[in-house]
């Protein structure tokens, strides 16, 4: 089983010394900014609705997590011809983080500032929509943008390259894990030098070709009631709701956060990945020892953690999975997990991301956000579901867990 570690607590390199967390930025269904998100997470206030972009009556699902924006409003005019939705929210979120960083990267040195991000699969709506140009009026009518629009790495290069960051760049793909990944990989950029990282992911254009895609997962709901479509842990889980968005970080060392006077949210403390072993083979899944590997990273144990924020991926036997391993890791109702994610859905590479942003504002706030009040859980012996209302708690330390189609696992600490 091949697994990754980044050593948060740093002991040796240029950027020695913990890497912290000083801006958030946010684009989800149920709020546009961190601070919209955070009141409609805490009020326990769903985005997933019917899909009004295009006409879903010939689809299985029918139901999503959809963000609109009037991209005017939010990007220079000379952007739009060239960017995807899923880029048009990246950037914004990537806007949002720097100011809440108070940074400006085009102010640093050449090579002080980066970025990493993860997609899915990149910007589908603009490939569909070229595509068809190109099968019904030919190849003269598509945009020269296509190249590099459809691209999955493409937030990470507009991001830069608004912004002049001209330091680390990279994006990666591993579905829900992903965000996780990419969180990591700008933490060890920062721990190589690099002064600041922009890093997490912003994910999942809606449109016929990406729901094809997602609906051959076989993990999709086909419920059509929103408020009962994506139910985690619930005995009644089908499956989950397809979503866009997710969430950008800013990360620098803290000792430099510090000189600067920056606001610190919160540290990164440790991380690790894992990948399930072959189907078949009876081999234990690789979920639990990646939280085991990030906790030795971040030098915790279980009793350290305050709150979990799980990775929920409304489907039976993997619901049963990750509920079974979060007993046995930290005992049964050993500590509060909480779902947050039902009320956006599954945003791939943005969801963990958002989970990230939504574990610092935990921390920040004293208060765990809830799963949405339709989930019964059924696995109330195994964990401590919170649902419906937010849960005032003394919070320290957070673990954020996601996993990816095609046996991906990732496991963050963030502290306080």
């Amino acid at each position: 089983m091949s697994t990754g570690t980044f050593t948060g607590r740093g002991d040796t390199g240029p950027g020695s010394g913990p890497v912290v967390v000083t801006g958030l930025g946010v684009a989800a269904p149920n709020g546009l900014g961190v601070e919209e998100y955070w009141r409609a997470a805490l009020a326990g206030r769903s985005g997933i609705a019917p899909i009004t972009r295009f006409d879903p009556a010939g689809y299985s699902v029918r139901i999503a997590g959809q963000l609109d924006i009037e991209p005017k409003e939010h990007l220079p005019g000379r952007l739009l011809p060239q960017t995807d939705h899923m880029t048009r929210l990246a950037l914004i979120a990537a806007e949002e983080a720097l100011a809440d960083a108070g940074a400006d990267p085009k102010e640093m040195p050449g090579h002080g500032a980066g970025v990493v991000t993860a997609a899915s699969g990149g910007g589908f709506e603009f490939g569909q929509r070229e595509l068809e140009a190109l099968w019904s009026k030919g190849g003269n009518h598509v945009s020269a943008y296509q190249s590099f629009a459809w691209f999955y790495p493409v937030n990470t290069g507009q991001v830069s390259i608004r912004h002049d960051m001209r330091g680390p760049g990279s994006a990666l793909v591993a579905e829900q894990a992903g965000g996780l990944d990419a969180i990591s990989k700008a933490a060890r950029n920062v721990r190589g030098g690099t002064a600041l990282m922009l890093a997490g992911g912003v994910d999942g254009s809606l449109c016929p070709w990406s729901l094809v895609c997602m609906t051959k997962s076989g993990r999709l709901s086909t419920v059509t009631d929103p408020d009962r479509a994506y139910l985690p842990f619930d005995a009644a889980a089908s499956g989950h709701v397809p979503g866009e968005g997710g969430a950008l970080l800013v990360l620098e060392a803290r000792a430099a956060a510090r000189e600067r006077g920056a606001r610190v949210l919160g540290e990164i403390a440790g991380y690790a990945a894992t990948f399930d072993p072959r189907p078949g083979s009876g081999r234990e899944p690789g979920l639990r020892r990646a939280i085991d590997l990030a906790f030795a990273d971040a030098r915790v144990t279980a009793a350290d953690v305050d709150v979990v924020f799980a990775d929920a991926a409304g489907v039976p036997d993997l619901d049963r999975i990750e509920a079974a391993t979060l007993a046995a890791v930290f005992g049964p109702r050993g500590v509060p997990v909480t779902a947050p994610k039902s009320l956006t859905g599954r945003l791939l590479g943005g969801g963990a991301p958002l989970d990230v942003a939504g574990a610092l504002l935990a921390l920040r706030d004293g208060v765990i956000p809830p799963t949405a009040a339709a989930v019964d859980c059924a696995y109330a012996g195994e964990i401590d579901l919170v649902t419906g209302e937010p849960r005032e708690a003394g919070l320290r330390t957070a673990l954020v867990v996601a996993r990816g189609y095609g046996g991906f696992n990732s496991a963050l600490v963030v502290r306080r």
